[in-house]
């Protein structure tokens, strides 16, 4: 990837790293570029591996280049032949360059002759970083085995040797065999009537980065939510799931409102098993999601509105690097908000953009200067690393400022101009400031400085005259909240018999990251957090209750450690374990109990954890 421009204002120049790919890819699409990719999969469930065969479609952009450079990481490669004009097929040399950590290893097919087209033979590994294989046992259903893919970031060139960086997009199809009664679904539209005969086709026509390629396997049912949406789950958890989104299509006609039609035909989503590792993932045409949002309620389909949102912000306008993940993820918190402020209020919407500011206000001083960037330099931190709290929330908090300076009656024609100028595009911050600069700040002038634009995207922190919604609901939880630690409120007084999740989460999130002891024995006395089903609250909950030394908590929280497998959810009762020696103890039992149903992103979340406390341990 290159930097398109620097952005100038008088004397005044936007502070720009040169660099001239992607740091998170050996990718050279300067030379030779991916437009397609066809792909033939055998699942095979007992060997924990794919058998594959990739396809790829090159323009060749230097007359000189000689080889074609792809991203792999612990891919077994069996053969590479090169596929000319007429289908005829003829083997290429090739290297497989030693493994990096990170990034896996580097591919290099010499191609002088400059072929149409490339095919890969491989496998994957069982131990494959952007797959997770279940057993029957590790479902719901405990009947049929499981797989899913999670590629963001990086992860996708463990299961398919491709281009694997966000600035580059390609069109796909699919070919996909797996054993009878098992369905398959993946990032491209599906066909909830299909028979379950263990061959699948798939087409995605439109183009899309590597890291939203998709693929799950399993005891999947189907139930329709409206007229292009559908709920896929596991056979007893599709009719709980299809309540709680029966919204589906009351969302995407919010979105379309706002910013215009939905460009990818259908919108699905996928209930996973517990162990998935993040909310959700926005895969085109099929959302992955978390079962940890199925509590019935309804309080927790943000995350649907959040997913949706990529639908516009993400999928259809792409940041180029993991740099740039603020254009993703900002906007898409950004849109999020008004999704749900549309479908479910302005009261709900508001508590949900103060819960993440006031989180964001408390955790981003501990952070490196440069992670505290919404574009940071882009050497020195990870592609997975890159996805905190700051592309989310500091992101999504700029957009607001914007919306509030210029008004929504500016700033909506605004962001829907942006998503049209630059559909099926993947771009860089610069760019995305230079159409800032042009069709807000320099048409409506007066309103944001550019200065104030430099502070938001390149300096650390957050602006000082950064608004922040008010919420009455919050008011009166922070007055409770504080006459209860001072002495004037007895837990059993407080007003939460009416509070949604987010009340219970905003008046957990600002309790003492030590509280008293005796304060949260009270808590729990009176509203019998332990054991809630809540994970949200869970989480909160036993942090804070381990924290302060309630020992009584201890298996409860086990429980959920055990149960869900989502880092958000899971990796904060880890970090408030291991802050005692007995702690570390404990959680490293639970982990070697839960460490089979984890996925392999949190095993590693995990294990690192284990091994600052240690690090910490031994410096003491």
């Amino acid at each position: 990837m290159r930097l398109i421009s620097a952005l100038a204002v008088g004397a005044f120049t936007l502070p720009l790293t040169a660099f001239a790919a992607d740091p998170h890819s050996y990718a050279q699409p300067d030379q030779v570029r991916v437009t397609h990719l066809d792909l033939d999969l055998k699942i095979d469930f007992p060997l924990k591996q794919l058998d594959g065969q990739a396809t790829l479609k090159l323009d060749w952009k230097d007359a000189k280049a000689k080889s074609l450079v792809l991203d792999t990481r612990d891919l077994k490669i069996a053969k590479i032949e090169a596929i000319d004009t007429k289908g005829k097929a003829s083997a290429l040399t090739f290297a497989l360059a030693p493994r990096d950590k990170e990034l896996g290893s580097k591919l290099t097919i010499n191609a002088p002759s400059h072929p149409a087209q490339v095919r890969i033979v491989y496998t994957t590994v069982p131990t494959a970083s952007g797959l997770q294989w279940l057993t029957p046992e590790q479902t719901a259903d405990k009947k049929l085995p499981f797989m899913f893919s999670q590629s963001e970031s990086i992860h996708a060139r463990s299961w398919v040797p491709l281009q694997d960086s966000p600035a580059i997009r390609f069109t796909y199809t699919a070919h996909v065999t797996a054993p009878k009664d098992v369905r398959v679904a993946m990032s491209a539209i599906n066909d909830a009537k299909h028979a379950l005969d263990g061959d699948f086709s798939f087409n995605q026509p439109h183009p899309i980065p590597s890291y939203l390629l998709a693929i799950t396997a399993g005891d999947l049912a189907v139930k329709e939510t409206g007229p292009r949406s559908a709920v896929y789950a596991e056979p007893s958890v599709v009719d709980k799931a299809a309540h709680e989104f029966e919204d589906t299509e009351k969302l995407i006609a919010a979105t379309e409102k706002l910013y215009g039609p939905y460009a990818w035909d259908r919108y699905d989503l996928l209930v996973l098993p517990p162990s998935f590792p993040f909310g959700g993932m926005e895969n085109p045409n099929m959302t992955f999601a978390t079962p940890t949002v199925l509590v019935g309620d309804k309080s927790l389909v943000s995350l649907v509105s959040h997913e949706l949102a990529h639908s516009w912000s993400g999928n259809l306008v792409t940041s180029a690097a993991w740099r740039d993940i603020w254009l993703n993820e900002g906007f898409t918190t950004y849109v999020q908000g008004r999704i749900t402020e549309a479908v479910y209020g302005k009261a709900l919407a508001d508590e949900e953009a103060l819960l993440s500011a006031r989180a964001l206000q408390k955790s981003i001083g501990a952070m490196p200067e440069n992670a505290q960037k919404l574009a940071p330099e882009p050497h020195g931190i990870g592609a997975d690393d890159s996805l905190s709290e700051v592309p989310y929330d500091k992101g999504s908090w700029f957009l607001r400022t914007l919306e509030q300076r210029y008004g929504r009656d500016v700033f909506d024609p605004y962001l829907k101009g942006y998503f049209n100028h630059f559909a099926f595009q993947s771009i860089t911050t610069e760019q995305m400031l230079d159409y800032l600069k042009a069709n807000l700040i320099d048409k409506y002038p007066g309103k944001v400085s550019w200065d104030e634009v430099n502070e938001w995207v390149y300096k650390p922190g957050i602006p000082k005259n950064a608004p922040l919604p008010d919420s009455p609901r919050f008011n009166s939880i922070d007055k409770q909240r504080d006459d209860f630690l001072a002495g004037k409120l007895d837990a059993a007084k407080l007003d939460a018999k009416g509070w949604n999740t987010q009340e219970w989460m905003y008046f957990l999130d600002r309790l003492p990251d030590a509280a008293p002891l005796d304060k949260i024995k009270q808590i729990d006395a009176a509203w019998h957090l332990t054991g809630t089903p809540n994970a949200e609250i869970g989480m909160r909950w036993y942090s804070h209750a381990i924290a302060a030394g309630n020992k009584d908590v201890w298996s409860a929280a086990a429980e959920h450690m055990t149960r869900i497998g989502r880092l958000y959810l899971t990796t904060p009762l880890y970090k408030a374990f291991v802050k005692t020696p007995e702690g570390l103890a404990y959680a490293e039992q639970v982990y070697a109990k839960a460490k089979a149903g984890y996925h392999p992103l949190t095993q590693a979340a995990v294990e690192d954890i284990f091994a600052k406390a240690k690090k910490a341990k031994a410096k003491k």
